[in-house]
């Protein structure tokens, strides 16, 4: 009996096409319901308050259609600051990130 345990369900290094879609495609769907909230709100809720999270949610959906864009032409999972690969752990909580840590801190 070998002591030697190697994991054999290690993780990818990167999502497939069909799991980025998957996530973009939930994440688009979690938006769009929310912004369809907001605007049912109706005159009651703060005016302000609404106008703040529609452009939020309208901008989170821009970047969403975008990484559908960077499936389509392959550069998906790949950093817009440093070319490297955006861990498959940070693309499973922003599936529409275009940065990988170091470089999202680098540019805002």
């Amino acid at each position: 009996m070998s002591l030697d345990s190697r994991r054999t369900d290690a993780r990818p290094e990167r999502l497939t096409a069909h799991e980025a879609r998957q996530r973009l495609e939930h994440e688009r769907a979690s938006r769009l319901t929310q912004l369809k909230a907001i605007e049912e709100a109706g005159p009651d809720t703060a005016e302000q308050a609404m106008s703040a999270q529609k452009d939020t949610v309208r901008r989170v959906l821009a970047e969403v259609e975008a990484a559908f864009v960077r499936v389509r032409d392959g550069s998906y999972g790949v950093c817009r600051g440093c070319s490297g690969a955006i861990p498959v752990e940070r693309l499973e909580i922003l599936p529409y990130t275009r940065f990988c840590v170091p470089c999202q801190r680098d540019a805002v």
